[in-house]
């Protein structure tokens, strides 16, 4: 097959790397792709979208990956022009994916359908929101698309009301309402399910980390580490967010007639009182897919080619036993700001871990500078969890740039 997978991420680095390890060798290619990438597929440069879809059509493209989100609500979206393209495409429709776009159409459509999430109100102006500051901490969300940057959870008044400033008056995320939350408490788990209309399979579960700093400390980044196991959740617990959550979203997509093929992210909180649903996401989650890519076992490519014609065949994939724990190097500065160009050294004394490019670029003498926020994705198995984290850090502390951020809690944090 030609596959062309849309994003150029460590997210995307993973996917494509679990594409190239099917047992059929396929034709990949990138939109846009990295220098990292570009060891495992074709990067395809063009102006946008239309002309996207021309060069899939034009190149008999079997199959389309949505990695990043933004293509599935930019224009007319990138499935819905598949479709009219006649192109499978694993990832869903612009009205469908609004659940991720629109964090208000989220918190309605799971009002909407009684699944379990937080108390929230809506303000459009800043002066709203602020009245609507009653209670700490909070939970403040731009209705947007934001990098996973737009949401801060605020202890008290001057913080929220800082957030608030940022969001409605300075526009730092551009145009958008504000969500206001109820904060709830407990761990997180991230469940991964591939949906194709009526049917889905959950796959394995993960546990990211966002904040910037060890104990959870500093603000909000896209996440700087993850853990993925299926020993993150008891069957019990699993047999519950299947029934409040998964069968219930699946059941509210076909009744609203959002169409929807590809991988649906449920990001849960585990309170005292049960699972809370916290959001939403479209795709595969960044940096959860670096930690559950590697698990994969089977036929991955067919397995979503299948899927995205319509027919979900969960025989194709299996998932390895153990542990899989991801840490990331972010640039110094992240996540207000990043800095580009420090060269990164170390890289080609890994070794038994895999390494996911999430924002790199080689320079004039070939050598992997920065180029992102969030640098390097390290990634190790183990038949424990002590045993991954173990040889995660040990792998990751090989590679070195300068003004490099790590956090040194992954994978214990949220577990001793």
């Amino acid at each position: 097959m030609k596959i062309l997978v849309t994003g150029k991420g460590g997210r995307e680095h993973a996917l494509i790397t679990a594409l190239s390890e099917s047992p059929q060798q396929h034709e990949l290619y990138a939109y846009p792709g990295s220098d990292a990438i570009a060891t495992l597929a074709t990067r395809v440069e063009v102006a946008g979208l239309p002309e996207l879809i021309q060069w899939m059509k034009d190149q008999g493209i079997d199959l389309c990956v949505a990695g990043e989100e933004a293509w599935l609500v930019k224009d007319r979206g990138l499935a819905n022009l598949c479709a009219e393209a006649g192109i499978p495409c694993w990832g869903p429709y612009k009205e469908a994916a609004q659940l991720e776009a629109s964090k208000i159409f989220a918190k309605r459509f799971l009002q909407r359908h009684g699944i379990p999430t937080a108390d929230f109100s809506i303000a459009t102006t800043a002066a709203e929101a602020k009245a609507a500051l009653t209670t700490f901490p909070i939970v403040l969300k731009f209705d947007g698309l934001a990098a996973g940057k737009g949401v801060a959870v605020c202890p008290d008044r001057a913080e929220a009301e800082a957030f608030i400033d940022d969001v409605l008056e300075k526009r730092l995320f551009g145009a958008g309402d504000l969500l206001i939350e109820q904060c709830l408490s407990g761990p997180e788990i991230s469940i991964f399910v591939s949906v194709c209309d009526d049917q889905y399979q959950i796959l394995m579960p993960a546990r990211d980390y966002k904040r910037i700093g060890d104990n959870d400390q500093g603000p909000n980044t896209g996440g700087m580490g993850a853990v993925a196991s299926r020993q993150l959740a008891t069957p019990e617990l699993m047999t519950q967010i299947e029934n409040e959550m998964v069968k219930v979203t699946v059941k509210g997509l076909q009744k609203d007639g959002l169409k929807y093929r590809g991988f649906l992210y449920f990001g849960i909180m585990l309170t005292p009182t049960g699972p809370q649903m916290l959001e939403f996401n479209c795709r595969f989650g960044d940096p959860e897919a670096e930690a559950v890519m590697p698990m994969v076992r089977g036929d991955f490519a067919n397995y979503v080619f299948e899927a995205a014609k319509g027919s979900l065949k969960p025989e194709l994939i299996q998932f390895a036993e153990g542990w899989s724990i991801c840490l990331i190097s972010a640039s110094t500065g992240y996540p207000v700001t990043s800095r580009n160009g420090d060269v990164i050294s170390g890289l080609e004394a890994v070794e038994g871990a895999r390494v996911y490019h999430c924002g790199t670029r080689k320079n004039a003498a070939g050598d992997f500078e920065t180029n992102g926020g969030r640098v390097l994705a390290v990634v190790a198995q183990g038949t424990t969890r002590e045993e991954a984290r173990d040889k995660a850090y040990a792998e990751s502390r090989k590679v070195t740039f300068d003004g490099l951020q790590r956090r040194t809690d992954i994978a214990t944090m949220h577990f001793d």
